[in-house]
């Protein structure tokens, strides 16, 4: 059964929430603020975990960030109250996978937490279990189960999406992988990224991982179809 963590500090949305999901055969803990669901994740697992930008105390940016700094990969939702762009880039930016502006229908709600569950379970697929494994690239070290990149032994700040990415790229070493292949693997199957936006993302890593991202040695573009990872020794 999908479990669900829920944490908002207004009790009446809480509430409806964990009925309706409840009812739609989800498993549901609902909480009102950033320690409580700190707390329970630290003892239970979770699927997905639907957190409010704004509570009491430690707010869900804070919460967010926090959570991926200690290597926590639960699919992140952020509600926010406010239409504010800023708002939601800062949250994408922090690590969170998906947000969702107050007022919303429950049932928006829940297909949004149904199609992080179901992309989360294609990139199990796509990447198997040798996907899984530790990496060890130039200076740089990836942990894909624990959601960290090292160097030099150093954790190295990534965004979510930066991160998908190079574990993608990363669990299929000296292979090409053509642009749609690539967006799957990263994003899931209803991805809607466009072409041009991987190539965003892959000109954000060389910038974060390469010597000189002009001539990179280990996300190389393979003319014609997409990308390759050379996971060669650093020559500095």
């Amino acid at each position: 059964m999908t479990r669900i963590l829920i944490a908002d500090d207004e009790a009446e949305l809480r509430g409806l929430l964990q009925r309706y999901l409840t009812e739609q055969g989800l498993a549901v803990r609902a909480v009102p603020d950033a320690a409580s669901a700190a707390q329970l994740l630290s003892r239970e697992r979770f699927d997905v975990l639907v957190l409010d930008l704004m509570m009491p105390g430690e707010d869900g940016l804070s919460l967010c960030r926090r959570l991926r700094g200690q290597g926590e990969t639960i699919p992140i939702l952020m509600l926010t109250a406010r239409g504010d762009l800023v708002d939601r880039v800062l949250g994408l930016e922090m690590g969170a996978d998906d947000y969702l502006a107050k007022p919303f229908a429950p049932r928006e709600l829940l297909a949004r937490i149904q199609a992080m569950v179901r992309r989360q379970h294609q990139l199990g697929a796509h990447l198997g279990p040798a996907g899984e494994e530790p990496l060890s690239f130039g200076l740089f070290t990836l942990y894909p189960t624990q959601r960290r990149l090292e160097r030099d032994g150093e954790a190295v700040e990534i965004s979510t999406v930066e991160f998908q990415l190079l574990r993608a790229l990363a669990s299929q070493p000296n292979r090409p992988l053509g642009r749609e292949k690539l967006l799957v693997m990263a994003h899931g199957e209803d991805h809607g990224v466009s072409d041009r936006s991987l190539d965003v993302q892959v000109m954000r890593l060389r910038r974060l991982i390469e010597v000189d991202p002009s001539a990179p040695r280990h996300i190389q573009t393979v003319w014609g179809l997409g990308y390759v990872f050379i996971p060669e020794p650093d020559r500095r």
